[in-house]
């Protein structure tokens, strides 16, 4: 299997601050991996430099095919549509309708066919199983379905990998639970490789690895 993720002896940066030391990852396509740690360890800075919102100075990394250190201004859009991204705070334009946010970010993304950008839309939310809530507004929504939402609006591109920033973190237990079985869903049907941030550790048993961000450092 292809990897998706190769950081080897890379160092993290925030504003000049050494946020992790010594990183080493390796995630195959259609891995499915949580990364667990406690608020401020350091989880979500590794998330951003692998969608390039942090640049990688120091060590190599690859990321669905593109070099990290030699990444060009230019170049981060079309990294950004091989990787879907779901956030705790689901993000999602109030004032469009479900399936109009999903048309949106097509149209953004240089689709031009309308019956196209339909069809495709219709099918993540069909995935994500909230396709009767088209027409609907997010603030009309659950927390767990506004969640679904966002997690379809990241598939929309068709990614090689999914990363998702503590995407149970505003939910109760039971939507937590029905997301966690969602992600499964999603490798199973697309392939996707999928990393999980959280610091709930209990959710991370479905996982087919678990790596812990402690102190700085990313642990196996």
């Amino acid at each position: 299997m292809s990897k998706v993720i190769n950081i080897s002896n890379a160092k993290i940066y925030q504003a000049k601050k050494l946020v992790i030391d010594n990183v080493w990852l390796s995630i195959e396509q259609g891995e499915f991996v949580y990364l667990i740690g406690k608020t401020g360890s350091g989880k979500s800075s590794l998330l951003k430099t692998l969608y390039a919102e942090i640049p990688l100075i120091e060590g190599e990394g690859l990321v669905a095919d593109y070099n990290l250190r030699r990444l060009a201004t230019a170049e981060i859009p079309f990294l950004r549509r091989k990787i879907g991204i779901v956030f705790q705070d689901f993000q999602l334009l109030m004032d469009r309708t479900v399936i109009q946010n999903l048309y949106f970010v097509l149209g953004a993304t240089g689709w031009t066919d309308k019956a196209l950008i339909h069809k495709r839309a219709l099918s993540v939310l069909q995935l994500v199983g909230v396709e009767q809530k088209a027409n609907d507004f997010p603030h009309a929504l659950s927390g767990g379905e506004q969640q679904r939402v966002s997690i379809a609006r990241a598939l929309l591109n068709q990614p090689q990998l999914l990363l998702a920033d503590e995407p149970t973190g505003n939910l109760d237990s039971n939507n937590a639970n029905e997301i966690n079985e969602l992600f499964l869903k999603i490798r199973k049907e697309m392939g996707v490789a999928i990393v999980i941030v959280t610091h709930n550790s209990s959710l991370a048993s479905i996982s087919d690895r678990q790596l812990l961000m402690k102190d700085g450092n990313l642990i196996a």
